[in-house]
């Protein structure tokens, strides 16, 4: 809570005896001088504070304690409503991609910033695990799922899906793009 809110509070408790009605501006409300003095005319505590007493005990507690009405909502934003991790989920079925969001299940978006955090620092492999077979290689993924059931340790990657969708879109502009290798003796 700050001050503003502790003084809007002390303003609401005047106001609602006196009968009145106030809308401030949210960064130069009404002066403190002018809340104590709604405060005097309701008939209330320029403190803004009133004792009350312990409902279970029937004794009243050792300090005076703010009271007043207060317009505000509250933003309720809890980590346990925010958390979010999956293992394995849905994938979209054109892109093979793991879905966003966490109502659909999905899984972290790894964008272009990232990556290039990451090659800063020289991580190719990581890059390689990330943009492949943890995101739309579909035979690498099950591949990759073998490998770690025998217990080998390496990572053979395919092709991924996002490329042969970006072949087929050319393709449907009547390019014809045509995938070939050669090696490094047919090269020179």
């Amino acid at each position: 809570m700050n001050v503003g809110q502790v003084l809007e509070t002390h303003l609401g408790w005047a106001c609602s005896k006196l009968g009145l009605k106030v809308a401030t501006p949210i960064f130069d409300g009404i002066p403190e001088k002018q809340i104590r003095e709604y405060l005097k005319q309701a008939g209330l505590p320029e403190t803004g504070k009133a004792m009350l007493i312990n409902g279970h005990t029937g004794e009243a507690f050792d300090q005076d304690v703010v009271v007043g009405y207060i317009y505000m909502m509250k933003l309720n934003h809890l980590v346990a409503d925010k958390i979010h991790a999956r293992a394995t989920g849905p994938y979209s079925l054109i892109t093979q991609q793991p879905l966003g969001g966490k109502a659909q299940y999905g899984g972290q978006r790894f964008g272009e910033m990232e990556v290039w955090a990451l090659e800063a620092y020289g991580a190719a492999y990581t890059l390689q695990e990330l943009l492949t077979v943890k995101s739309d290689d579909v035979a690498g993924r099950t591949k990759i799922y073998e490998q770690l059931v025998k217990g080998d340790n390496t990572l053979v990657s395919g092709t991924p899906q996002s490329f042969n969708v970006l072949m087929k879109e050319m393709q449907a502009l009547c390019l014809d793009v045509r995938l070939g290798s050669t090696t490094a003796a047919e090269r020179n």
